[in-house]
């Protein structure tokens, strides 16, 4: 007798399929975060209330694309968390988490040992966790208007005035 399972996931074939589309969305909320942000400075900070500083620092520039590192700068020790490494491709309007935590950093995670279906459901988990912290960051005011270059004396100036 065969019986039938319920998936309470979608299988990883159904995900790669939807990952263009959750990039597309990645890059819009970027766009509404920074519109103009990126070409002004390798290094933002932004203010929204009395929550932690919102830290972007451009890591590489290309012609179609950049490399963003954007964090929390939390407490004393001054702690990026999380840890968001983002590749956004300016030309395909899209845009992709490749890390979310200070122990991932750039590290690549593709080999022999991890699985394409492997790889297709940390990209969607990476890719929904930044989702759902932009759209956090969003609402709690951080945009064009709170988000300046750091000052000369970079994110350690920035964050002692005030911070």
């Amino acid at each position: 007798m065969l019986t039938a399972t319920r998936q309470l996931h979608p299988s990883s074939r159904i995900l790669a399929r939807r990952l263009p589309e959750l990039h597309s969305a990645l890059y819009q909320a970027l766009n509404v975060l920074l519109p103009d942000g990126l070409a002004v400075s390798d290094l933002l900070y932004s203010r929204a209330g009395d929550g932690p500083v919102l830290y972007l620092e451009v890591i590489e520039r290309h012609a179609y694309t950049t490399f963003v590192r954007l964090s929390h700068v939390i407490g004393e020790e001054r702690q990026h968390n999380p840890n968001a490494h983002v590749r956004i491709y300016h030309d395909a309007a899209m845009a992709e988490a490749t890390a979310f935590s200070p122990e991932q950093g750039i590290q690549r995670f593709a080999g022999p040992d991890l699985s394409v279906g492997g790889l297709v459901v940390r990209s969607w988990r990476l890719n929904r966790a930044l989702m759902k912290w932009l759209d956090y960051l969003i609402a709690q005011g951080h945009g064009p208007d709170t988000m300046v270059p750091a000052p000369v004396g970079g994110m350690s100036e920035a964050l002692s005035d005030g911070a």
